[in-house]
């Protein structure tokens, strides 16, 4: 239990941050996986700039790290390539 009052408050930040996080990353990987399963190279030109402009949003957001977001594109982009 905390002791101090900024330790209290830091605490319900924490938690209301991860609650935050949690959302977006759960919606990043979905869209990911959505990608990742489509075997049709014209749907996945589509999906592939919203997914890419979510993981640039989700850098700003630091929700996850610049270079996660770049090789996750990069891996992305092979497979939307190679359809």
């Amino acid at each position: 239990m905390a002791n101090h009052k900024s330790a209290e408050k830091r605490n319900r930040q924490s938690e209301k941050r991860r609650l935050h996080n949690k959302y977006f990353v759960k919606t990043m990987r979905n869209s990911l996986k959505k990608l990742r399963a489509t075997s049709d190279k014209e749907e996945a030109k589509e999906l592939y700039p919203k997914v890419s402009s979510m993981l640039d949003r989700l850098v700003n957001k630091n929700v996850i790290h610049r270079n996660k977001a770049a090789n996750l594109k990069s891996s992305l982009t092979k497979h939307v390539n190679n359809l």
